[in-house]
C-alpha cells in the first residue's frame, strides 16, 4: 500500500503545549478516559470524567465537535478520538503522552 492510499487519522495528536492553548481558549472540551481512581489522583481542571469503558457503551455520552481526549499515556485516548470519529464527531485530538507528558511540562492538576 501506497502512503496517499492510506487513511489519514480522523482525529489530531498534540503535545501538551497544544492542548493548553486549546484549552485555555475555550475552544474544546476536555474529556479524561481514564478510570476514577486515577481521575482522583489528578486531573486537568476542565476535564470532564468519563472512562473508556463506558464511553464505548454509550456513544450518546459525546453530543459535541471539540473534544481533547486526555489518558495516562496517551493510548485510551487514541482509542476515544477513533470511537468519537466513527459516531461522526470533528475537532477531536489526541494528547500525545497523556497526563504523564502534562506533568512533565509542569501544567496545573487537581486532586
Amino acid at each position: 500500500m501506497q502512503a496517499q492510499d492510506q487513511e489519514l487519522e480522523p482525529f489530531a495528536r498534540i503535545g501538551p503545549e497544544e492542548a493548553k492553548r486549546l484549552i485555555d481558549s475555550g475552544a474544546v472540551r476536555v474529556v479524561d478516559v481514564r478510570e476514577p481512581a486515577e481521575y482522583e489522583r489528578d486531573h486537568i481542571a476542565q476535564a470532564t470524567l468519563l472512562p473508556l469503558g463506558q464511553l464505548l457503551q454509550k456513544p450518546g455520552a459525546l453530543t459535541q465537535d471539540g473534544v481533547i481526549f486526555i489518558c495516562e499515556v496517551g493510548q485510551r485516548s487514541a482509542v476515544a478520538c477513533e470511537f468519537a470519529a466513527s459516531v461522526g464527531l470533528e475537532q477531536l485530538y489526541n494528547l500525545e503522552g497523556g497526563m504523564q507528558a502534562w506533568r512533565q511540562h509542569g501544567y496545573p492538576v487537581e486532586k
